[in-house]
């Protein structure tokens, strides 16, 4: 099997969010890592300087780069999450400058969902704080592998080695604790431009690499060809032409692994059984295809399949339930309550649920659960237990973050009330984590 272009692709792109606290610098950081690897156009720029002498700055804010809401602009803070693209001689990236803000939290989980490196700011003055710890919670809940931690605004503590190494070890001891793989730590000062993509002359005492140069170095190994093959059904295709009248396909994407034509394979939640005879992709025929290309699979039987139905290999199949026991990270205004019907989306399946439970709601300070909340509100993560009317294949999260995360949303109105991840809430320790295979992760 050759998948050159898949894997080349892989490793030549990094999606990466950063995160932190109101006023750490986030956006500051991105507008320098865009301005000094030479990635924002003039006009881009100019607006910029003309942007920041209108507020009576002398200096143009390169926070203006990523801060594009009125509103962001008139309060000096991120409020949506700001997608960047640019690119080095090395690698390209995809950038989620994700909001500071207790009640955006939500928006830096939407940021971070599908990031493979997550950046977290701490003011050097501030140390760690509660929302340093929720974004740490939050990337290991959604399993990002490599976490940066950036201490900024090290200028204002006159660049004190001791001042970067208690905020190092204080956030990587309070990570590692969550199961988060890889933890580096970069002492920085983005207004100055300190160790962002030239190395500081200020900090000599620091050896280590620039967030840039992180960024371009940091492996990106994890193949979606490597991981449980998982096929969600988006839609029938049956034309019943002249030219095809007996055709029947079923379309989507490859969510993980390789499917090939004489495979056995299982439709859940039915669990029947079939053969693959024939895969449609681009208009031709294949013998083969991986993740995340979008195909057409054809069945040797005539079984009753919808979209939102799950194909997997016949001997690796997940298994199927109609109870759901999960973390879920809350982010609507209104709680999430026990006894709530609510609807679950999973891949391309949408169906009726009702919380059963919420047993426990964590508590970021010193990572304990209180039992039994009763309700969640906007920000919390914790645990919930949910009957659904029709069964599901679901993953464990740790080991599927497609197809095992999910949304609970409000019937009424379609609001997204929670992004859920199943299975274990964090890795049971950091080590398990670091020695596994890289097939595991899967994105």
């Amino acid at each position: 099997m050759t998948t050159t272009a898949e894997q080349s692709s892989a490793t030549t792109l990094l999606r990466f969010a950063t995160a932190g606290s109101v006023d750490d610098g986030k956006s500051t950081l991105v507008g320098r890592l865009l301005h000094d690897s030479k990635a924002v156009l003039t006009d881009q720029l100019e607006a910029v300087e003309q942007a920041s002498l209108n507020r009576g700055q002398e200096a143009p804010d390169l926070a203006l780069l990523t801060d594009g809401l009125r509103a962001e602009r008139e309060q000096g803070i991120t409020i949506d999450v700001a997608y960047r693209y640019f690119a080095t001689a090395r690698r390209r990236f995809i950038l989620a400058d994700t909001p500071g803000h207790v009640q955006y939290t939500r928006n830096m989980v939407t940021g971070a969902s599908t990031a493979e490196l997550a950046v977290v700011l701490v003011d050097a003055r501030s140390g760690v704080v509660e929302q340093t710890r929720r974004h740490a919670a939050v990337a290991a809940l959604l399993r990002v592998p490599h976490v940066v931690l950036a201490v900024n605004k090290m200028d204002l503590v006159d660049y004190a080695e001791p001042v970067f190494a208690a905020i190092a070890e204080e956030f990587t001891a309070y990570a590692a604790s969550l199961g988060v793989p890889e933890i580096t730590a970069i002492p920085i000062s983005a207004l100055a431009g300190d160790n962002v993509v030239e190395p500081s002359a200020h900090m000599d005492w620091y050896g280590g690499p620039t967030v840039l140069e992180h960024l371009e170095t940091v492996p990106v190994s994890h193949d979606l060809t490597a991981c449980h093959a998982r096929f969600p059904v988006q839609y029938v295709i049956r034309p019943q032409s002249a030219e095809h009248p007996d055709y029947r396909g079923y379309a989507g994407q490859i969510a993980a692994g390789v499917f090939r034509v004489g495979e056995a394979v299982s439709v859940l939640p039915s669990g029947r059984t079939t053969t693959i005879t024939g895969i449609d992709a681009l208009g031709e025929s294949v013998d083969i295809a991986w993740a995340p290309q979008s195909v057409t699979l054809r069945l040797a039987d005539d079984i009753d399949i919808s979209r939102g139905d799950l194909i997997a290999p016949a001997d690796d199949a997940p298994a199927v339930s109609q109870d759901v026991e999960a973390t879920v990270c809350h982010v609507a205004d209104q709680p999430l309550s026990v006894g709530q019907r609510v609807l679950l989306k999973h891949t391309t399946r949408t169906v009726k649920a009702i919380v059963k439970d919420i047993p426990s709601r964590l508590t970021l300070d010193d990572l304990s659960q209180h039992p039994a909340p009763g309700q969640l509100v906007a920000n919390d993560i914790g645990r919930v237990v949910v009957r659904t009317a029709e069964p599901l294949a679901l993953d464990p999260y740790e080991y599927s973050r497609r197809t095992g995360s999910f949304l609970l949303i409000d019937p009424a109105d379609g609001t997204t009330l929670s992004a859920g991840m199943a299975g274990a809430a964090f890795a049971e320790a950091a080590e398990a984590v670091v020695t596994a295979d890289d097939a595991e992760w899967d994105f």
